[in-house]
């Protein structure tokens, strides 16, 4: 008989399951504060009494366009993570090994791009 058949794992597959449930929720509610701070300042007009409209307008179309860059990152961040709870929580019901290196590699990346989008929709709103 191998070990996983002899290893009673009890409720810990489960919890782990919950919790990168947990975690992917408020994956979402970061990508979706990104996508937001984008829109607001994508619909902001630009006022017609600037005293420099050229630079003004640039700087408004910049910020609206790294903005922009943010939210496809952090939607990109958010599709990998969830692609890394949906591998993690297959394993976990199958068999009660260890992730895979790639996984967490996966998922470490995806948390480090997520974190940067948000930091910088930070530093970039207004």
């Amino acid at each position: 008989m191998s070990a996983a058949a002899v290893r009673d794992p009890g409720l810990q597959p489960e919890r782990t399951e919950l919790s990168w449930g947990r975690t992917l929720l408020a994956l979402f509610a970061a990508d979706l504060l990104i996508w937001r701070s984008w829109a607001v300042a994508a619909s902001q007009p630009v006022p017609a009494a600037d005293p420099a409209p050229g630079f003004a307008r640039w700087a408004g179309a910049a910020t609206t366009d790294y903005l922009g860059i943010c939210a496809l990152a952090a939607m990109v961040a958010t599709v990998v993570l969830c692609l890394c709870v949906l591998a993690r929580v297959r394993q976990l019901r199958h068999s009660s090994q260890a992730p895979l290196a790639s996984l967490i590699r996966w998922a470490a990346a995806g948390v480090i791009v997520l974190g940067t989008s948000a930091v910088a929709a930070i530093a970039l709103g207004r």
